[in-house]
């Protein structure tokens, strides 16, 4: 750590004498909000169809050009829904076979044509018409949709659904109204570009960088006419500027030199900015300086139509392959909190609701070993393993007595590191070890697994892969990195052996602070699970289960607002999904985040919570945070 920590000083030294001013001729830097452009370069630079799959929905597609019906509220203090382009909550009929949606007035798009119901249902009715269109596979419950006017939508379903409506509800992903007059002209829109895109935000496109780094928005001369400038107000910067510079040393020369507000990425870079910045801060001011509080789990996911990914024990024994205290110190400094459950978030409401009636099963929980014998993996003393460590080499506010405050800060617990268990899951399936120590097949061959990411080091789905690789090559397999900017499109397609938990689907994420868990299991059956090659309607890694085909049934079936049905649900599913270790969950994704205070102040901490630290960079909902900004007058 000492060593990067000098490496990156002196590449500092270095860039402050050469860097430049990164904003074009007009746009003043005074009035410009930069943010760090995650998952960069943008796979496909210039087109803006987000419909159509992944564009580069990041760099102010889904912050500024779209808007959703319902979003989840950035403050989790707060917490709730708020209604975004429709008036009020959803309203169904008393079975559930219909859906009447009640739309704000005074809405635009940024053409100055009017917002209304017929956008709605043209989305509605093209996304069921067209297979290859994002949502196609929630759509395809559509029985008919009308404008009954301008502004109510009425859509009929094939089957009683009380989460219908959440095909509409922005948490991270959702499907947001297409502008009908410039979509219904367009003969394929699967090959349309939408460029320039249309916005519905309170910001407008400006221009982007051909190689896929960058993204530049400007200010809405009619931005009183959008959702965020009806509920909040002007937003405070004229333009915002999506910026990626590349490698994490490039980042810390550019904040440095304050040509970054908000930096993500790994925290031995926040350490530097922290260290060496004069204005700069992170959400809290000692370790863990992250906020802790994202909304998904991160771990490796399997292919599970690839063998032996198919393997429950197999999947087991490269879970107890892993220690994870060492994944989190490697990977982050030790500034995450563990879980063992996909989405068993680290919340104060989901330790409520799911932990503390999760814990005596997690107790009691074993793996037959065979013989009789049986292994009791759970070990949740693995927090305060965490957090000895960090008091031996941080500053640490943080009483190891007080157990909630441990649990919410540094996880619940997780599986023990156990390779000796592991071997005896192997080698049960005829897997067996070389000369060389290294794993073989059952077949006698080199177990050699390809490990897909992105290709951005600054992605926490790149951090974490990097961490547990070096975990299972110390237990002596052989795995190769797979860095793609294609990395969705392929674990979309099944064209992957190991990817991250949380890709191609919700499975470890949640629908903010609310304990309904359909947006994940929903992705888990059956019928969406498509063979390799094909795009899936579910889940990338393409595990399913009848039992799981139930519950989200179920679900389906239970009111949003009859909490204690939603849980026991839950429940059940994540013991399902435990038992089954269909992906390994490790950590609550970390958001180590940095502000740059020299031109804008009041960005979020613990004292001023408005909202969590990662919305000022990759959330769809950075439109509806940016008037509490206030410009520093440099």
């Amino acid at each position: 750590m000492r060593k990067l920590l000098m490496a990156l000083s002196v590449l500092f030294v270095i860039g402050s004498l050469g860097l430049g001013q990164v904003l074009p001729p007009g746009v003043p830097r005074a009035e410009t909000l930069i943010v760090h452009s995650l998952f960069a370069p943008a796979p496909m630079p210039g087109n803006w169809n987000l419909w159509a799959g992944w564009r580069q929905n990041n760099n102010g597609l889904h912050q500024f050009a779209t808007e959703a019906l319902w979003t989840l509220n950035p403050n989790v203090v707060e917490g709730g829904i708020i209604n975004a382009l429709a008036a009020e909550p959803p309203s169904y009929n008393e079975d559930f076979t219909q859906l009447t949606i009640k739309l704000r007035e005074g809405v635009y798009w940024s053409d100055g044509v009017p917002f209304t119901a017929h956008d709605v249902v043209f989305t509605v009715l093209a996304t069921r018409e067209t297979p290859a269109l994002s949502f196609h596979a929630q759509m395809l419950e559509v029985k008919e949709a009308y404008a009954a006017d301008d502004h109510t939508v009425v859509i009929t379903l094939t089957r009683p659904n009380t989460r219908f409506h959440t095909a509409f509800l922005e948490r991270w992903g959702t499907l947001r109204p297409m502008p009908k007059h410039i979509f219904s002209q367009v003969e394929d829109i699967m090959a349309f570009d939408f460029h320039p895109p249309l916005s519905l935000g309170p910001y407008v496109y400006v221009n982007h960088d051909p190689a896929g780094n960058w993204a530049l928005w400007r200010k809405r001369d009619d931005w009183q006419r959008t959702v965020t400038g009806m509920l909040f107000g002007e937003p405070a910067p004229q333009y915002v500027l999506f910026m990626n510079y590349g490698p994490p040393e490039s980042h810390i020369m550019a904040m440095l030199g304050h040509e970054l507000d908000v930096f993500q990425g790994p925290t031995e870079a926040m350490l530097v900015l922290l260290e060496q910045g004069d204005t700069t801060r992170s959400f809290r001011e000692a370790w863990p300086f992250i906020d802790p509080r994202d909304l998904s789990t991160r771990g490796p996911g399997f292919n599970h139509l690839r063998e032996p990914f198919n393997n429950r024990d197999v999947r087991w024994a490269l879970a107890l392959a892993i220690d994870a205290v060492e994944v989190a110190i490697m990977a982050y400094d030790g500034m995450v909190a563990l879980t063992p459950g996909l989405p068993l978030m680290v919340l104060p409401e989901f330790k409520e609701w799911y932990f503390e009636r999760l814990e005596p099963w997690l107790e009691e929980f074993t793996l037959d070993l065979g013989d009789g014998r049986v292994f009791h993996p759970w070990d949740g003393e693995a927090p305060w393993r965490l957090l000895e460590w960090a008091q031996q080499h941080h500053q640490v506010d943080l009483d190891p007595t007080d157990t909630d405050a441990v649990r919410l800060t540094l996880g619940y617990g997780w599986w023990r590191h156990a390779p000796d268990v592991a071997e005896e899951l192997l080698t049960r399936h005829g897997f067996s070890r070389g000369a060389d120590g290294r794993w073989r097949l059952p077949n006698g061959e080199l177990w050699r697994i390809q490990y897909l990411s992105g290709t951005d080091p600054t992605d926490m789905a790149y951090i974490v892969a990097l961490a547990v690789m070096e975990q299972w090559r110390a237990f002596g397999i052989t795995v190769d990195h797979v860095p793609s900017a294609a990395a969705g499109h392929l674990t979309w397609h099944g064209e992957f052996e190991v990817s991250a938990a949380s890709h191609g689907g919700w499975v470890g994420e949640v629908w903010g602070v609310h304990p309904d868990l359909h947006i994940g299991f929903l992705s888990l059956r059956s019928d969406l699970v498509r063979p390799i090659g094909e795009p899936t309607l579910g889940w990338a890694q393409r595990w399913s289960d009848p039992r799981m085909d139930e519950l989200v049934r179920e679900l389906e079936l239970t009111p949003w607002d009859d909490l204690e049905r939603i849980i026991e649900l839950g429940l059940e599913g994540m013991k399902l999904q435990i038992e089954e270790m269909i992906a390994i969950p490790i950590i609550n994704c970390p958001i180590v985040i940095v502000f740059d205070e020299s031109y804008w102040t009041n960005f979020p901490s613990p004292a001023n919570d408005y909202a969590r630290s990662d919305n000022f960079t990759t959330w769809p909902q950075l439109k509806y945070i940016l008037h509490h900004l206030e410009p520093t007058g440099r």
